[in-house]
């Protein structure tokens, strides 16, 4: 697959909902975050579809949410100030107040060009309920990515597919899309607050046996990032082995 694909009106701006919502979650991410915000407000003022953009603040504690304040507008751009309690809280509370018939978070590095939306656009037009990008699955590319990066996400891919997950190549890519309906019926039975929600999500949506599709895509590595390389890939396996608990314990 590769981008530029026209994608179906099927909402017009008149429209009382709209046909995209991206969430986008950000932690003290000053440096780039207008920037990243009028990206996606460029690309997406280019489609034939009406869209939000919603920023889900996790408590920054710098001028993030005093940055972003002047676009939001509470209707193509809203900025929900939240307090901080994680990456996935942020995703859970952007994705339920979200308005869209489909509902794609995306890291605010804005590692994966904003132009591969359209491929998940697409892929959600095909049936799925859920389609999420890969930077391992044949077709992918990676570009400037470190070494140890790499090989520090593929033990944690290992680990996963061992306890939790099986059949992804990459559940921890930053990109995710999502109907509304399957939206709905995921993340308020999200626990997982941190890095490892997503492996939660999957976990639930494969429980559920929604359709779920993964797509390559191509993703830059980016120098600046929240992701701690030691610490946060453990307590991203302690999220996962939670959810095998979980499920043992009937809390889904």
């Amino acid at each position: 697959m590769r981008p530029g694909r026209s994608t179906p009106s099927l909402n017009s701006d008149n429209a009382p909902n709209p046909y995209l919502s991206i969430v986008v979650p950000a932690y003290n991410e000053q440096a780039r975050i207008e920037h990243s915000l009028n990206k996606l407000v460029t690309y997406l003022s280019r489609q034939n579809y009406h869209w939000e953009v919603l920023i889900a603040d996790d408590g920054s504690d710098d001028d993030t949410a005093a940055l972003i304040s002047p676009h939001a507008d509470g209707e193509r751009v809203r900025l929900l100030k939240l307090a901080h309690r994680g990456k996935g809280a942020a995703v859970r509370t952007g994705m339920l107040q979200a308005r869209g018939r489909y509902r794609m978070m995306c890291d605010a590095d804005l590692a994966m060009p904003v132009e591969w939306i359209s491929e998940f656009v697409a892929g959600m037009e095909h049936g799925h309920d859920i389609v999420i990008g890969s930077r391992q699955i044949e077709g992918a590319r990676r570009f400037d990515e470190p070494a140890v990066r790499h090989l520090m996400g593929r033990l944690f891919n290992w680990c996963v597919r061992a306890v939790a997950v099986r059949r992804f190549q990459d559940t921890q890519c930053g990109f995710k899309c999502f109907t509304d309906r399957a939206a709905e019926a995921l993340f308020p039975l999200q626990r997982s607050n941190g890095f490892g929600f997503d492996v939660e999500l999957l976990y639930l949506a494969d429980r559920a046996k929604m359709n779920v599709a993964e797509i390559p895509i191509d993703w830059h590595h980016q120098p600046v990032s929240k992701v701690r390389p030691f610490l946060d890939p453990v307590l991203m396996l302690r999220d996962a082995l939670a959810v095998r608990l979980n499920a043992a314990l009937r809390r889904y």
